[in-house]
């Protein structure tokens, strides 16, 4: 069917008319410029405002139960995704075990169908004395905050102040380790590859995970192994040992893909030349034809902003946020709170929770109920979470193996964490995957 200029008009009368009254040579007017001081969103009551920064795992669930525990608290996600993209399963979307369809949801139903407001916009700037966050469209304030912005690639460990190298490397050769447009790049790099040599680094602990870098080089050593593609995968591991779960990728690696991947252990990155394709280790140095580089992983840059990064005995910044490890919310601030990747140590027995979507959708819920506690004049109590990752190590038959970490308040008053790993790859773990992720988007986006 022909579309002319009648029918287009004949579709959306109001425009016509519209335009008609208004004369050919009407124009739109330009909207009002944008500053610090322009207020985003007015208060429309005397209800507690809670305002979210970052539409993620850890986002999405605190909005949600936020509005369960305070129905008429104003809660306001601030996110500059137009949709969510879920980093956990995005290794098996890269070799199409499963379509984007999948991994991306959009925000506005759940919002619409749970009562909270989503604002796509930047976030760039929070004032903890006024209690405002400034974003690219204005400013927001706030009764509580909550900071759930994942993580930063720390590119400038490896490249200091030189933004066109890192930025060429990103370009390049980026892990895609925060969701969005890098995946696309990321998925045409590996299912393009001709062959040769693909260097792949892991951050120092701790890092987000999933997606797992090992179930990584798995999945794509399965898809150059099916295809035929001369490729070799080398691991480059900041750690001494593959872990967790490592006796499972120690097997997928010798049993599954010996010609192909070569782990290599205390490989702390000592510098990088994209230009040249070449990167030096304390392992040693090593060419590449193409490589996933993962810089070492920071909290967002919002916990920057909010002058929140922990330092260390020494007095260093320890790139996490400094947060009480058992109410979540800032040590200098309780009406912030740090839900997620960001989250700063919780246990000198262990450090850090996982940095995982399933912790941060965990925290969400104990941070909503908290918050939820205090605005009703309740005790606030403690809460631990769990953690459930899994990974496919195999493309045919896919198998999966696991890792589960359960925790417990010790006598001497501190968290301990007990790590299972499931070694043995089978194809009930990979079922078990996908009933819980399922589970997990209906319970904070999918509706």
């Amino acid at each position: 069917m022909k579309i002319g200029r009648r029918t287009l008009l004949s579709a959306v009368p109001s425009l016509a008319l519209g335009s008609a009254l208004a004369g050919a040579s009407t124009a739109l007017a330009a909207p009002a410029a944008l500053s610090g001081e322009t207020i985003l969103k007015p208060r429309s009551g005397s209800a507690p405002r809670i305002v979210i920064c970052g539409g993620g795992w850890g986002g999405l669930t605190s909005a949600r139960y936020l509005k369960q525990e305070l129905p008429d608290a104003e809660v306001v996600l601030l996110e500059r995704n137009p949709f969510f993209w879920s980093g956990p399963l995005s290794n098996k979307w890269l070799i199409d075990v499963v379509d984007t369809g999948f991994l991306v949801h959009d925000m506005l139903r759940p919002a619409n169908r749970y009562g909270y407001s989503v604002i796509q916009c930047d976030v760039t700037g929070i004032d903890r004395a006024r209690k405002t966050v400034s974003t690219s469209r204005g400013a927001v304030d706030y009764d509580y905050l909550i900071l759930s912005g994942g993580i930063r690639d720390a590119w400038d460990a490896w490249f200091g102040d030189d933004r066109a190298t890192a930025d060429y490397t990103r370009a390049h050769y980026g892990s895609a380790y925060i969701p969005q447009g890098e995946m696309l790049g990321l998925k045409d790099r590996i299912l393009n590859f001709k062959g040769g040599t693909l260097v792949m680094t892991l951050p120092p602990p701790p890092h987000r995970c999933p997606p797992s870098p090992y179930e990584r080089a798995c999945l794509a050593a399965w898809h150059f192994k099916t295809n035929n593609i001369p490729a070799k995968i080398v691991i480059l591991d900041p750690k001494p040992q593959v872990a967790p779960i490592g006796a499972g990728y120690r097997a997928a690696f010798a049993e599954l893909y010996p010609d192909i991947i070569t782990h290599v252990p205390n490989a702390r990155v000592k510098e990088v030349d994209p230009y040249n394709k070449r990167i030096m280790t304390e392992a040693g140095d090593f060419d590449f034809d193409e490589a996933i580089f993962m810089p070492p992983h920071q909290a967002s840059d919002m916990v920057f902003y909010a002058d929140l990064i922990g330092t260390d005995a020494e007095g260093k910044p320890t790139g996490w946020a400094d947060m009480h490890p058992r109410l979540f919310h800032a040590n200098g601030d309780d009406s912030v709170y740090i839900v997620g990747d960001s989250m700063g140590a919780i246990s000198p027995h262990f450090g850090h929770y996982p940095k995982s979507g399933h912790v941060a959708n965990y925290i969400a819920k104990i941070v909503a109920r908290n918050i939820g506690q205090r605005v009703r004049g309740q005790e606030v109590v403690a809460e631990l979470p769990d953690n459930l990752c899994y990974m496919l190590v195999n493309g045919e038959p896919r198998e999966a193996i696991s890792v589960e970490f359960l925790y417990e308040v010790g006598a001497d008053d501190l968290v301990h964490q007990t790590q299972i790993d499931i070694d043995v790859r089978t194809p009930d773990l990979l079922e078990e995957d996908f009933a819980w992720i399922n589970g997990m988007f209906d319970d904070f986006v999918r509706v």
